[in-house]
């Protein structure tokens, strides 16, 4: 459900790869032979970004639209695959893999240009646009609501096997009946039940969190990941002492990331 930024990492290219890459190998960067497949179509792409140290896997196109970080283009190393990732406050919304370069370009151009997430898609078909993906481009409330639907849909088909997954889906949906927690952007790790005030990752750790413990019990932790509020026999209960750690002002979840909302805090 989350994504962070993805970066280049370096990686010594191999004679393989120039065997499937001939027309990189030719221009002497992936930025380059992007940018030239873009100019081809009469697409400006801006100063395409490289890495210095591995020019041939990678590079990077930056975006006129507010919040959309760099989209990052990787090749694969096994068949001729262009993967590409767009991360936009903390969530990866632009994503797929195609063996065609001038398609790229373009899915690349409509992230440059602000395009929405479906009109990218119809000018590249490769691009994937997922449900939440969309809910998240519509704002943090869609997001929170979709992401709800979404959470308890897959502990719901896990419940029928894990017994931590039962539990966990058992706080869930006694949370999700809480206004105070509705609002806010729930996610899971390890089967813990987490609520955080942004929708972008690095999430928040402001709220308290749930952890379903082996014995059928459940330990109320938090905000801080080493804090013990309390362990309680039932669901309700838990979920209780979560609510009862919010916040007075706790507003709900807002787009960005937790080192976003840190850095817009004053003093």
């Amino acid at each position: 459900m989350t994504s962070n930024s993805p970066h280049p990492v370096r990686q010594e290219p191999t004679s393989a790869d120039l065997d499937l890459y001939p027309d990189l190998a030719a221009v002497g960067s992936l930025a380059a032979a992007l940018a030239l497949a873009a100019a081809e179509q009469g697409l400006d792409l801006g100063a395409v970004l490289s890495n210095d140290s591995d020019p041939l896997r990678t590079a990077g196109v930056t975006s006129t639209a507010a919040g959309r970080e760099p989209c990052w283009i990787f090749i694969g190393s096994e068949s001729r695959q262009f993967n590409i990732n767009g991360p936009c406050q903390g969530v990866q919304l632009l994503s797929g893999s195609t063996s065609d370069l001038g398609e790229l370009a373009r899915a690349a151009a409509g992230w440059r240009n602000g395009a929405r997430l479906r009109e990218i898609q119809d000018d590249a078909p490769f691009i994937e646009v997922s449900e939440l993906a969309e809910a998240h481009e519509r704002g943090p409330a869609e997001s929170v609501t979709v992401q709800w639907r979404l959470l308890l849909e897959n502990l719901r088909q896990e419940a029928h096997q894990l017994n931590l997954a039962r539990q966990t889906l058992a706080l869930a949906e006694i949370a999700s009946a809480e206004p105070g927690l509705r609002q806010l952007y729930p996610f899971t790790s390890h089967w813990s039940l987490h609520f955080t005030t942004c929708t972008g990752f690095p999430y928040s750790w402001d709220v308290p969190f749930v952890d379903p413990l082996s014995d059928g019990r459940y330990r109320v932790c938090g905000p801080s990941r080493g804090t013990v509020i309390g362990e309680v026999d039932t669901a309700g209960h838990a979920i209780a002492l979560v609510t009862d750690g919010l916040p007075a002002d706790r507003g709900p979840a807002v787009a960005g990331t937790a080192d976003e909302l840190r850095n817009q805090q004053p003093g």
